[in-house]
C-alpha cells in the first residue's frame, strides 16, 4: 500500500479523505444524460462514409440506375438499423449499470471500521468486504479467507 501511503492496519486518517476526494473526485460512474431515441437514430447517418453512401445513391437515383440506388439505401438502411440497436443496449446497459452499483461500504479509517457511502471511498482506502457485500471500487486485494466472487452483477 506505499503507493497510496495507506497503514494496512489503521487505513487512511480521515485529515487525508478531503485531500483525496478533491484530486480524485467521488467514486461514482459519470451520470451522463439520458440519449434520446430520436438522437441515438440521428447519429448513425452522420458518420461521414454513410454520407458518402447515401451521396452515391442520389447520384445512381439521377443517373438513372435503380438498382444501385436501392441496394445502398438497403446498405445504409441495415447499417443504421445495426448502429441503433447496438448503441440503444450500451444505453440501457449503461443505466443497468448505475442502479447496481454498491449503496454503502465498510472502510478502514483511523484504526476503526466504518460504514460511508460508495461513492465517499477514496484511493487508498482499505475496503471491508463480507459474504454477499458489493464490490464498490476498483481495489487490490490486501488479504482474503475462502473468497468466491460472483462477477456476473
Amino acid at each position: 500500500m506505499s503507493i497510496f501511503d495507506t497503514d494496512p492496519n489503521i487505513g487512511l486518517s480521515t485529515r487525508e479523505i478531503p485531500l483525496k476526494k478533491k484530486l480524485f473526485g467521488d467514486n461514482q460512474l459519470q451520470q451522463a444524460k439520458g440519449i434520446s431515441v430520436i438522437s441515438i437514430l440521428i447519429s448513425q447517418f452522420k458518420d461521414f462514409m454513410i454520407l458518402v453512401l447515401l451521396g452515391a445513391g442520389f447520384i445512381s437515383a439521377f443517373l438513372g440506375e435503380t438498382a444501385d440506388a436501392v441496394a445502398i439505401a438497403a446498405i445504409v438502411i441495415i447499417n443504421g438499423i445495426m448502429g441503433f440497436v447496438q448503441e440503444y443496449r450500451t444505453e440501457k446497459s449503461l443505466q443497468a449499470l448505475q442502479k447496481l452499483a454498491a449503496p454503502a461500504a465498510k472502510v478502514l479509517r483511523d484504526g476503526k471500521v466504518m460504514t460511508i457511502p460508495a461513492r465517499d471511498v477514496v484511493p487508498g482506502d482499505i475496503v471491508v468486504l463480507e459474504s454477499g457485500d458489493r464490490v464498490p471500487a476498483d481495489g487490490s486485494m490486501l488479504m482474503a479467507e475462502n473468497l468466491t466472487l460472483d462477477e456476473s452483477l
